[in-house]
């Protein structure tokens, strides 16, 4: 019997995630046809996008307010369709405010609502449980810890793990990813990973750069992989350089890795070639400890953007001591957290030189992210396609 599954997804991050449960709906239900919004590797595993994942990446803040009427119309489109023929169940990936959105006026409607990705309640803005409950059906959940959350609050809830743990590997190759990207084997290499939206590149690249050129003082021949998610972020970030030059700089974008196996994302290859890692906080900090590097994760806002989390949140910082996922999940600031005013490349560039130099700490912290990436390794796929198949109506292959 098909099944017919709505989805959006608004993040590379979610791009990705997506992917594997289209695949792992196709092996289970292979009539299954999934529509909405998604990026370029849900189109490759059969979805077809009504409109692309890149129009809803500014939902959200500052950056929203300038493409509002364009967000605004792309959300009465699909919610027109889904209404006018409702789909078998509805999954929201990630993009909470867009998808809890829409998933409230679905599941009005009648549309078995899923959220795959829990916000991040545990750590801003606790109250948005109440929307939760209200919109979606039954929460798909990445982290252990969330669970006894959700059933706390009623929420139907699983743990599905995360589907990078699996395809991340456990024991990570960094000469042949070395190999691969033309990198010294012997010389230290420092992953840059200033984020994949313009505002962060804006506020960290700099940042990142000024502290790289300090690293490159204390040793001259350090190099530097800078993984770029598309060919715009690439040309902001080029000027930068051209501003802050540094030598022994390497970006890697997909251009450059055309037919380099695996078929991996430009920052999976650059963080295993690495020793260490400088990273923004979100989605990366997971993907570099599951590739078990060290790393120093910041973050900055502009004074507006802290002002308007601020306010929507009603929070001067998060619930919890920890921001990086790495720490959440270890409950432990196992790696250093470098936030706001701390952000100055001479703290950066000191926290990162230990990331790079001292192989007792790079080993604790491997070990750390080793028992992490277990705990994480649990068929995502599978367990979130059964999800779907049960709540959208028991269908079976």
């Amino acid at each position: 019997m098909p099944l017919r599954v709505g989805m959006v997804a608004g993040e590379p991050s979610g791009d990705l995630l997506a992917s594997r449960v289209i695949a792992g709906l196709h092996e289970r239900v292979p009539q299954t046809h999934c529509e909405g919004i998604g990026g370029p590797a849900m189109a490759e595993a059969g979805f077809q996008a009504w409109h692309p994942m890149h129009a809803l990446t500014v939902f959200g803040y500052v950056d929203a307010l300038k493409r509002l009427p364009s967000l605004l119309r792309i959300y009465g489109d699909v919610s027109r369709r889904w209404l006018a023929e409702p789909p078998d169940v509805f999954v929201g990936v990630d993009a909470p405010d867009f998808n809890l959105r829409l998933e409230d006026k679905l599941k009005a409607a009648g549309v078995p609502t899923i959220h795959f990705v829990g916000p991040s309640i545990w750590a801003w803005r606790y109250e948005r449980i109440e929307r939760i409950r209200r919109a979606v059906s039954h929460m798909l959940v990445l982290f252990p810890f969330e669970v006894e959350l959700y059933e706390k609050e009623g929420v139907p809830v699983t743990c599905v793990g995360h589907p990078l743990a699996g395809n991340i590997p456990m024991e990570p190759d960094r000469d042949g990813a070395r190999r691969r990207l033309g990198l010294d084997p012997q010389a230290r290499v420092l992953a840059i990973m200033p984020g994949s939206r313009a505002s962060e590149l804006r506020q960290l690249g700099p940042r990142f750069l000024q502290a790289a050129r300090l690293l490159q003082e204390r040793d001259p021949s350090l190099q530097f992989v800078v993984p770029m998610v598309n060919a715009q972020r690439r040309q902001e970030f080029e000027q930068m350089l051209r501003e802050l030059p540094l030598k022994n700089c390497h970006i890697v974008d997909r251009e450059r890795l055309a037919g380099v196996q695996p078929d991996w994302p430009a920052a999976w290859h650059v963080m295993e070639a690495a020793d260490a890692v400088l990273v923004a906080s979100g989605t990366a900090t997971l993907e570099a400890a599951l590739f078990k590097r060290p790393m120093v994760i910041s973050y900055v806002l502009t004074p507006l953007m802290r002002k308007i989390m601020e306010w929507k949140s009603g929070q001067q910082r998060p619930y919890l001591p920890w921001v990086g996922l790495p720490n959440v999940l270890a409950r432990d600031f196992v790696v250093p957290e470098l936030l706001q005013e701390d952000a100055t490349p001479e703290h950066l560039a000191d926290a990162t030189w230990r990331a790079l130099v001292d192989e007792a700490y790079a080993a604790d912290v491997e070990q750390r992210f080793r028992e992490i990436h277990r705990s994480l390794n649990l068929d995502t796929p599978r367990l979130v396609a059964e999800a779907i198949v049960r709540v959208g109506g028991g269908h079976a292959d």
